[in-house]
């Protein structure tokens, strides 16, 4: 056969439409991936969060329930177990910071039961580089700078009801406090006590 007496061949494209179809699913399956992945983070550090500020909110309610139940037989052992549990200036002062409850019941000779009503989180506070002064050192105000991951404050309300020596109506005792617990290497303590009034 000739030259010039050949079939035409019919013209191809770079694509056939299979090929175009397949780009197209190859993009969705990998959109598709990136978005799933992206979920499941999301989804994981939020658990991881939530499973954060549970420990928070129980170290603190825990804290709390050791300062509320103090007697006059265990005043010394309760004291040593919440100095175990501070971490910062709260430690370095725990024996100024906590002389009046120690005084108030070996005076009143008390025998106490009480418990934590309600804790709740305050505000979330994650330690950033820019949490620094100007000159770039650490902040003064906080001395867990560089030592804790993060610090959330928690607000805990508890009832204690005294039996003191020589009374015969127990006094009924609310407590009011704001606590920070800090994350230090891994681990919860409380840095901060205030009395709410």
């Amino acid at each position: 056969m000739p030259d010039d007496e050949q079939e035409p061949q019919p013209e191809t494209g770079v694509f056939s439409g299979f090929g175009v179809a397949s780009a197209v699913l190859g993009v969705v399956a990998v959109v598709a991936v990136a978005v799933g992945v992206w979920i499941w983070s999301g989804h994981r550090a939020e658990t991881a969060e939530i499973d954060h500020r549970t420990a928070v909110l129980q170290t603190a309610a825990e804290w709390t329930g050791v300062l509320v139940n103090m007697n006059k037989d265990t005043v010394d052992a309760d004291l040593a177990a919440l100095h175990e549990g501070t971490v910062g200036q709260l430690n370095v002062d725990f024996e100024a910071s906590v002389e009046p409850f120690r005084r108030l019941v070996q005076t009143l000779q008390s025998r106490t039961s009480g418990q934590v009503n309600s804790v709740s989180l305050e505000e979330i506070h994650h330690e950033q580089p820019d949490d620094r002064s100007p000159d770039g050192g650490p902040d003064a105000g906080d001395e867990l700078t560089g030592f804790a991951t993060r610090t959330d404050t928690v607000l805990v309300i508890a009832t204690s009801v005294s039996e003191n020596a020589g009374t015969e109506t127990p006094q009924t005792v609310r407590w009011s406090l704001r606590l920070d617990v800090a994350e230090v290497d891994g681990e919860l303590a409380i840095s901060g006590l205030e009395r709410i009034r």
